[in-house]
């Protein structure tokens, strides 16, 4: 499983989530403290939001821990709003264009978790997508698949009823090739000027997810940057979080029926 975090607010240092903290994504690389494995060192990524439109984007297939380019472009880079994450591969070999985040125009997005027996139901997917979509796939990953499955599905005008539709065409496709369908899916996604996440399993494990606000802005985080202190709330599974100008609201996820908000 791979860790991740993401930021909006003032703007404010890649450094002060990515590597300062006492448990920054840079520590969770090598020492994570709530996944399957405490090593992601299949490579790392962030997309940063500037003066342009679309994000800017640094990956490689280093582990973070061992990138000097990382540590300073975190220390000199300064953004209101980034994804940043570190990679435990499960799908998809150990390259640049399989490092999270992915990026498509104005959208950055970023996974942890897996779609189970990909392999048996990727063709599939794949086909789904109209060739405008498909010419932006370079990678092999389930996660850049949903990416583009989400963008299919109208992620522009509606981020909660796109991300519901895509991981609702997932398990029809595996439920249309007889396979029980097994999704662990928490995401982070921006368009520039919100963030959104989502929380969700088929089963009962979905990826940790967490929400902390500070005097500078709001995170969402795989695990605590610095503990296990108040200040981190978890945010429910079968949710789907957004964070924008008018503060943070969290709604019931659910693919296959009708979604109700739920309390934090």
């Amino acid at each position: 499983m791979c860790r991740w975090a993401a930021y909006l607010g003032k703007p404010i240092f890649l450094e002060d989530i990515v590597s300062a903290p006492s448990h920054s994504l840079i520590a969770q690389s090598h020492c994570a403290q709530q996944a399957k494995t405490a090593t992601n060192g299949d490579g790392f990524g962030v997309a940063w939001y500037g003066e342009r439109e679309e994000p800017g984007l640094y990956r490689d297939i280093l582990p973070a821990w061992s990138d000097p380019n990382l540590l300073n472009l975190c220390r000199q880079v300064r953004s209101r709003l980034f994804l940043a994450h570190v990679r435990a591969s499960t799908v998809g070999a150990t390259s640049r264009d399989n490092c999270h985040p992915f990026a498509c125009g104005r959208w950055a997005f970023m996974h942890n978790g897996q779609i189970g027996d990909f392999a048996a139901i990727r063709r599939t997917l794949e086909n789904s997508l109209p060739d405008t979509l498909y010419a932006s796939r370079h990678g092999t990953t389930d996660s850049e698949l949903l990416f583009l499955l989400m963008l299919d599905e109208g992620l522009d005008s509606d981020p909660l009823g796109a991300t519901e539709r895509a991981v609702a065409r997932v398990i029809a496709a595996a439920e249309r090739a007889g396979i029980e369908p097994h999704i662990r899916l928490t995401a982070a996604l921006s368009d520039g000027t919100a963030l959104h996440a989502v929380r969700y399993a088929t089963d009962r494990f979905a990826p940790t997810l967490y929400l902390s606000e500070s005097a500078n802005g709001r995170s969402l985080v795989s695990e605590p940057l610095d503990g296990n202190g108040p200040a981190w709330q978890p945010v429910p599974s079968d949710s789907f979080v957004t964070i924008g100008s008018k503060g943070v609201t969290v709604s019931a996820f659910a693919p296959r029926t009708q979604r109700l908000p739920i309390a934090v």
